[in-house]
């Protein structure tokens, strides 16, 4: 997917990083001059200040030089590799791995692993492997109270490095993976707001084209009228008749194409505020589909006892089209809809005669590009993200939608739920 390999995808807030490096730069120069004038540390005290000195130069450089919001990819890398040299020079000179702070060198990759390119995250983590590595064999002797090689067990000593490696990849590896999803689901609601957006238009569309229609119904009647009046005047002459019958078919013309502008020609102006019953859309709905569809659509509504009328809602019609759409495109021969209600709930279950949802992806169902290792499924499926739309738009109007295969029909069962109070409500 094109998206996850676009660099310019991945960015990091400047504002965010330069305050973030303002508190870690504070921290280390607090740290060593706590170490050296309360606790008596001996150490390198005016190098390891002179490297947070230079970590502090390193932000004001950022803040005055760099003036865009975002710290593009490449630009986030060669900070972050600033802070991870910062801070193994630091622990190179206040005693290597047996420092208490050098769980704060795998910080840096893990924060980019969160925000970067997955290619920039692999270097960084390389990177502060290699530093972890350096910083076990090479460092300045200290003398006490701080820690000293001389005086650990190699087991012990050699087993800080190696819990530091395993933690940073470890946490790495579940940052990446949670920020892929991150983005894999961004991707999707960026889409169900483009549909609401193109939907939202095409309803203020309808609603202006009935208008027109309306109102041109009027003068278009007038001149047909005043057309059948001279055709009958002008009768006999053939000059004149055959561009009268033109006139006439003309004017039939432009009324036809009015009506089909209409939703519904026989109502009032107002027709896109009118309530329906959820029976009444799921027609709608249907209707749509046995335009387009061979298959044969069964609907029951007998045990719809409590029918509630609500206003046309663009994201429950979306929502239930695309649950309706997917049984269509994997039914064989039929789809089953009903309606049950009474005085608490109303539910919607559709119900299909295919091969019902592969078992290794049914406790995935809901979630955003999914794939399965059944072929069949995967030619068919939109990798999850029609499920997704209409499980999120149902869901923001109170919805609960329970995905399973039938037990009676053997294909795919799809259960959305209302408290009866919520769907009026809508």
């Amino acid at each position: 997917m094109e998206f996850l390999n676009n660099s310019k995808n991945y960015s990091l807030n400047r504002k965010t990083y330069i305050n973030l490096r303002w508190i870690a730069i504070a921290g280390q120069f607090i740290a060593i001059n706590l170490a050296t004038f309360i606790f008596q540390f001996e150490f390198s005290f005016i190098k390891a200040n002179l490297v947070v000195l230079a970590g502090a130069i390193s932000n004001i450089y950022l803040i005055s030089f760099y003036v865009k919001n975002l710290l593009s990819n490449r630009t986030a890398f060669n900070y972050l590799i600033i802070d991870i040299l910062q801070l193994t020079i630091l622990f190179y000179l206040t005693g290597g791995v047996l420092n208490p702070f050098i769980i704060f060198l795998i910080i840096p990759s893990v924060f980019a692993s969160l925000s970067l390119e997955k290619n920039t995250n692999y270097i960084l983590i390389f990177f502060t492997m290699i530093s972890i590595l350096i910083l076990t064999f090479f460092y300045e002797q200290t003398s006490l109270p701080l820690p000293n090689r001389a005086d650990i067990n190699d087991y012990f000593y050699f087993s800080i490095p190696i819990s530091l490696i395993v933690a940073l990849i470890f946490l790495n590896f579940f940052a990446i993976i949670f920020s892929q999803e991150a983005s894999l689901r961004k991707d999707a609601l960026d889409k169900i707001q483009q549909l609401i957006a193109k939907e939202h238009e095409l309803v203020s569309l309808g609603g202006q084209a009935a208008a027109a229609a309306h109102s041109l119904a009027t003068p278009l009647s007038t001149i047909k009228v005043i057309t059948h009046e001279l055709s009958k005047t002008l009768e006999g002459k053939k000059d004149i008749e055959k561009d009268m019958i033109l006139l006439i078919e003309q004017v039939e013309r432009c009324n036809q194409i009015l009506k089909k502008l209409t939703i519904n020609p026989d109502v009032d102006d107002d027709f896109i505020e009118y309530e329906l019953t959820l029976s009444n859309h799921i027609n709608e709905i249907i209707r749509s589909f046995q335009s387009i569809s061979k298959k044969k659509f069964f609907f029951q509504n007998n045990q719809d006892t409590n029918p509630i009328k609500f206003k046309r809602s663009i994201e429950i019609i979306y929502g239930l089209r695309n649950f309706i759409g997917n049984a269509n495109k994997f039914a064989k021969e039929k789809i089953f809809i009903t309606i049950n209600s009474d005085s608490e709930i109303t539910e919607v279950i559709i119900e299909d005669d295919g091969d019902g949802f592969p078992k290794d992806i049914l406790d995935k169902i809901g979630e955003p590009y999914i794939r399965s290792k059944e072929k069949n499924f995967n030619t068919k499926a939109g990798l999850g993200l029609g499920i997704f739309i209409g499980g999120t738009l149902l869901e923001r109007n109170y919805a609960k939608i329970t995905c399973r295969n039938s037990i009676t029909r053997n294909g795919a069962e799809v259960i959305i739920k209302w408290k009866n109070k919520d769907l009026i409500g809508l």
